[in-house]
């Protein structure tokens, strides 16, 4: 993908959502161009595939989802979504839900993971990508609920 691409890709992107449903649209059609996209052009972007190593830096992080993407699209479907946003930064997280063909038939996986994205000249784009070893159950959500009403 040539850089003018990519800036015209990412221009495109005005929130943290739009990035958000361009990168879960890349996985499940196994485009590494338009998942790469999403990225910030920054050597510092993070990736954390379920149980494995910290990617640091473009390379990295394209390498881990070409290898992935080696394997076909990834059918994933984003849900539960909490958002933090401020003016430049935005963290989601995520409860990912999977789908796996596995020798025992289609089965159905969950991950929590947590994306954050920072507003730089050219839109939003993601710095970090972080998910958690799946489960084959939705995990639960703990939510506290405030000691003192007022």
């Amino acid at each position: 993908m040539t850089r003018a691409k990519k800036v015209q890709t990412a221009a495109l992107m005005a929130s943290p959502e739009d990035v958000e449903q361009q990168f879960y649209e890349a996985l499940r059609e196994a485009d590494l161009d338009k998942l790469m996209a999403v990225w910030a052009d920054d050597e510092e972007v993070i990736c954390v595939h379920p149980g494995g190593p910290r990617m640091v830096g473009q390379a990295a992080v394209r390498a881990a989802f070409e290898a992935v993407f080696s394997n076909g699209a990834v059918h994933v479907e984003p849900g539960n979504v909490r958002r933090v946003h401020s003016l430049g930064c935005a963290m989601h997280s995520v409860v990912e839900k999977v789908q796996l063909a596995t020798a025992e038939g289609a089965r159905t996986g969950y991950v929590m993971a947590t994306n954050v994205y920072l507003k730089t000249a050219h839109g939003w784009r993601m710095v970090a990508h972080h998910a958690s070893p799946g489960t084959p159950n939705e995990p639960p959500e703990v939510i506290e609920t405030p000691a003192v009403l007022h």
